[in-house]
Formats: C-alpha cells, structure tokens, sequence
C-alpha cells in the first residue's frame, strides 16, 4: 500500500513540477527536445509521460518567455532564456521555503 501511494506522488508531483524538471535540464547550456524531456523523465524518475503532457509544458515555457525553440538539423529544440535562467536561478534561491511548505503541507 505504501509503494502504491508514493509512486502515485511521484508521478503527481513530477507531472505538477515539469515545467520546473524542464527548466533544470535546460540550465546546463544545452538544447533539448519534447522527445529527450520524455527519455529523461523516463530515465531518471521510471515514469512515462504522455507528449501531450510534455509539449502542453513546453508551450507554457515558451509562451512565457522562458524557453525559446529553434530549428536544428529538421527538429524542434529548446534553449533557456535569460528570463528562464533567473527563474530557474530564483526557484533554487527558494529551496528551503519550498521544503517548509511542503512540510506544511503534510502537518510535519
């Protein structure tokens, strides 16, 4: 029951948090797209996601102003921009706040 109800979590938060997991593999300096979102989730966390859940991300990110996608050899890349970068670089400031209210969260 418990692995049941952690992996449900898991997956919930991943999925809540994408566009955050996104962000973070940007910030590295290299380009990415919807399909290696797709293979990292599944490499690092052994969850699939659906492409629609991933583009509809992606979409947001870019809307936003916080990634921007370019042509590369026929496909669709992603790079972060200096809006995403601060927003990446903001979130990690906010580490421990997001911890707390997470705790929060679960009355500990």
């Amino acid at each position: 029951m418990e692995l049941e109800i952690l992996e449900g979590l898991r997956e919930r938060t991943i999925k809540n948090f994408i566009d955050l997991l996104i962000l973070a593999e940007l910030n590295n300096g290299h380009t990415i797209s919807g399909h290696d979102v797709i293979n990292t989730i599944h490499n690092n966390f052994h969850i699939r996601i659906s492409p629609g859940t991933v583009y509809s991300a992606i979409y947001f990110l870019e809307r936003n102003g916080l990634i921007e996608g370019i042509l590369k050899r026929r496909k669709r890349v992603y790079r972060l921009t200096d809006k995403g970068k601060e927003t990446i670089q903001t979130t990690q400031k906010l580490y421990e706040k997001i911890q707390t209210l997470v705790a929060q969260l679960f009355g500990t």
